[in-house]
């Protein structure tokens, strides 16, 4: 797909034209703290690319409206409990992380559940495949699902920069983007829920946050929409040291009661250095407040179940509508079991024997966990023997379509023409319990870019760049299909 202005610019033009992005991104706020230059006190505009990249039309809406679907879809997964106990048995006996979640999961449901009702903020991603022309889902994010603060200022940025370039008449093809109110908006409504108005939102957040802006924009979110409810924001190691269950199992945090608790942290095996950070994991699942994830809204968003999701007959458990069953089959990729077993030797033996046509992924969130290409067969062959298999699963590599763009990244002076590829990501939210759907709701997007020849995307690891979509009437993402992986997953 073409870029929506003609590349290259003239020099003279691309740099007075990037010193305006940069400082439109400074001056509001789409920011990060570097990692590689620390400062409490100091943002740099965090990685974008100068103009908005071309995405065609149909599939974003198709994605956009297929969100609410799969909202229903995790929350009936995540309220089945022989499901999940199932689907994860042979994970958590090699994968400690995973397993310390579950015994989590299972003291609550023997000791019985506190809080019935659940928030979801989730975020399904999607590559445009470049051999089918249709959006091909990536993974499904139900923990600390980022960026729908910094991006609900960008696509403001992206229209600002059109315009300098005297292209007005491309505006409307850049699409509203409301995930900050709306995903602050859900966090509102379940503290209404809750319905305790002096109880405050407790944000868990990482000990050194780089990600700044995007979390704080949330913050400032919520007390312009109901200046009445205050956010506090404490890491796991101060919940800990702070919180405790009252009788009633209400949870008090530095002497503030909790109504609803919003993980930005908690996702990955190094933000638990002791007991003390499980053990405040464990007391906030056994408190009344609401939280965003449940630890069984957590458990869903696991890869494991994404792969088993994919198989015959799994959709039908959750879903009596075929038409929505065939919408959700129809973003699903090739996912393969490790498991030791009959199918999961196959899967082996396959990806040794292509393994350019997949990607071995962990139960990890955050980015920079998954395996690729000619990585793929000496780790498996390094645990083909070992229970250890069953920690992962693989996936076909979608291949999107290379366009065109101008990636700025602070600390460069010039913004740097690059063949990048790019990652849509929907939001939406979802509020219920075991018996019914309170509300459901897709609230905006995002997307991410990346070099075409990098692996991992993560912004916040330093590996991607924020990016807005770019709207274009195409019936297929290019001319051809892809010949990389033989037509990839076509």
């Amino acid at each position: 797909m073409d870029s929506c202005v003609p590349l290259p610019m003239e020099p003279k033009v691309l740099q007075e034209i990037t010193e305006k992005a940069k400082d439109y991104a400074l001056m509001h706020g789409i920011c990060m703290r570097r990692k590689d230059a620390f400062d409490r006190d100091a943002l740099h505009f965090a990685p974008f690319l100068l103009l908005p990249s071309a995405f065609p039309k149909g599939e974003f809406e198709r994605a956009c409206q297929l969100q609410t679907i799969l909202n229903e879809l995790m929350h009936k997964v995540a309220h089945d409990r022989e499901f999940l106990i199932a689907t994860l048995a042979q994970t958590v006996k090699v994968d400690e992380f995973t397993r310390r979640l579950v015994d989590i999961y299972n003291t609550v449901a023997q000791e019985g559940v506190a809080q019935n009702v659940s928030l979801g903020l989730f975020r399904s991603d999607y590559f445009l495949c470049c051999g089918k022309g249709v959006i091909q889902q990536v993974e499904f994010n139900s923990i600390a699902s980022s960026f729908g603060g910094i991006t609900s200022y960008l696509y403001k940025a992206h229209k600002f920069v059109l315009g300098e370039l005297g292209r007005k008449d491309l505006l409307d093809r850049i699409p509203e983007n409301n995930s900050l109110s709306g995903l602050s908006g859900a966090m509102l409504e379940a503290h209404k829920i809750y319905n305790q108005p002096k109880a405050v939102i407790l944000f868990i957040v990482e000990d050194v946050t780089y990600n700044i802006c995007d979390q704080k924009f949330h913050e400032f979110k919520i007390r312009e929409m109901n200046p009445d409810v205050f956010v506090e924001r404490k890491t796991l190691t101060e919940v800990a040291n702070e919180g405790h269950l009252d009788n009633q199992k209400r949870l008090f945090v530095d002497g503030k009661e909790i109504a609803v608790i919003y993980f930005r942290c908690g996702y990955s095996p190094d933000q638990y250095p002791s007991e003390r950070e499980w053990d405040a994991r464990l007391m906030m699942e056994r408190s009344m407040a609401i939280k965003s994830p449940s630890i069984h809204y957590h458990l869903a968003g696991t890869k494991k179940v994404q792969q088993e999701l994919a198989l015959p007959g799994t959709l039908e458990r959750f879903c009596d509508d075929p038409e929505k069953i065939k919408s959700i089959k129809s973003i699903f990729t090739g996912l393969y079991t490790l498991d030791k077993g009959e199918e999961g030797d196959k899967s082996v033996a396959m990806a040794m024997k292509n393994p350019e046509r997949f990607v071995l992924k962990p139960q990890r969130e955050g980015g920079g966990n998954n395996t690729y290409g000619d990585d793929i067969p000496p780790f498996l062959e390094s645990i083909k023997d070992s229970e250890e298999r069953n920690a992962y699963i693989l996936m076909d590599r979608i291949l999107p379509p290379k366009t065109m763009n101008y990636v700025v990244r602070p600390g460069h002076e010039k913004a740097e023409l690059k063949e990048v590829i790019s990652e849509l990501g929907i939001f939406g939210y979802v509020i219920g319990d075991q018996n019914r759907i309170i509300s459901n709701h897709q609230v905006g997007h995002m997307l991410r870019t990346k070099l075409s020849h990098v692996n991992e995307g993560g912004v916040a690891a330093g590996l991607g760049a924020l990016d807005s979509v770019f709207l274009v009437d195409v019936e297929k993402c290019c001319e051809a299909p892809c010949t990389d992986l033989d037509g990839c997953c076509q």
